[in-house]
């Protein structure tokens, strides 16, 4: 941990407002939304919420990673490179789209099974890997680490997805990497949280409240706390401000490059997203099964 320990502060705040995504799917946006365009390096994120009926059928990325955690419930994956499983209760799942991929989210549903869930979070790739092939990384519940800086019987427990908290560190190592940290703390815990210099960071707060810096003002639920990015400071401390109070920190390096967005393809120039759309409707350069697959789950 840093001895210098100068807090980062909230520079802007978003109301993530539900909103239909997908087939039947209710989303919470933030980032990616009009209030909150591209906050390099990260493009979207959605706290979603999936109910019996819904899903994300077949659809297509090239250019950044999706990162899926889930909160509640479970939700099946499978695509075109003939890749599938389930991510579980607490479990994520890194996919870098590179060059091209296909593939269906659909949530499992059944009697006495809470309703799906989580958090997706897209993160931009740097040029020189976008067109990289697909990859893939997992973790189940029980394989992400847990920091708990005041000691297991403590008020504060930190699940640690990516990146290092203190002194646990995740074995994740994605492309489109950041760090990624679910807290759970009780009412007046405190708690500092290093980041880079220079990387671009946020909380997303899921249940309760919490308040940022030395004596900043509580902050409700589905609020995106923009964090300031100042050469002193050091990284963030977070004050709980009710019981069960429950947020994700996330942080990652900035990219000196443009964003060209259509739908789910992310590229950094306009001809880049004419030569993917053409990929695509041609079948080539990772869509080669863009016209014959079709998924299992997403077609039931």
């Amino acid at each position: 941990m840093a001895l210098n320990m100068t807090s980062r502060n909230v520079v802007k705040k978003v109301l993530a407002v539900e909103q239909a995504e997908g087939a039947g799917a209710l989303v919470r946006r933030s980032i990616g939304s009009a209030s909150l365009r591209n906050l390099t390096p990260f493009l979207l994120l959605d706290h979603f919420h999936v109910s019996q009926g819904a899903g994300f059928p077949d659809h297509p990325h090239r250019g950044q990673a999706t990162v899926t955690y889930m909160l509640e419930g479970s939700s099946r994956h499978e695509d075109s490179a003939g890749h599938s499983g389930t991510i579980e209760t607490g479990g994520v799942q890194w996919m870098c789209a590179g060059k091209g991929i296909i593939h269906a989210e659909m949530p499992v549903h059944g009697k006495n099974v809470p309703e799906p869930r989580g958090l997706q979070l897209w993160v931009d790739l740097p040029k020189n890997v976008k067109m990289t092939e697909p990859t893939y990384q997992e973790l189940d519940p029980e394989a992400i680490p847990v920091a708990y800086p005041e000691g297991k019987d403590g008020n504060i427990s930190i699940k640690v997805i990516s990146g290092k908290s203190h002194g646990v560190e995740s074995p994740v190592r994605p492309l489109g990497g950041c760090w990624y940290f679910h807290v759970l703390m009780k009412n007046g815990a405190t708690m500092f949280q290093d980041i880079p210099a220079g990387w671009t960071a946020f909380v997303y707060i899921l249940k309760g409240a919490v308040s940022i810096g030395e004596s900043g003002p509580v902050n409700d639920a589905f609020h995106t706390l923009v964090l300031s990015n100042e050469n002193r400071e050091t990284g963030v401390r977070l004050t709980a401000a009710t019981d069960d109070t429950s947020f994700v920190v996330i942080a990652g390096e900035p990219l000196d490059q443009t964003v060209f967005q259509y739908g789910p393809f992310v590229m950094t120039n306009q001809e880049e997203i004419q030569k993917t759309l053409m990929d695509y409707r041609t079948g080539r350069n990772g869509f080669e099964k863009a016209h014959t697959w079709k998924s299992k789950i997403g077609n039931m």
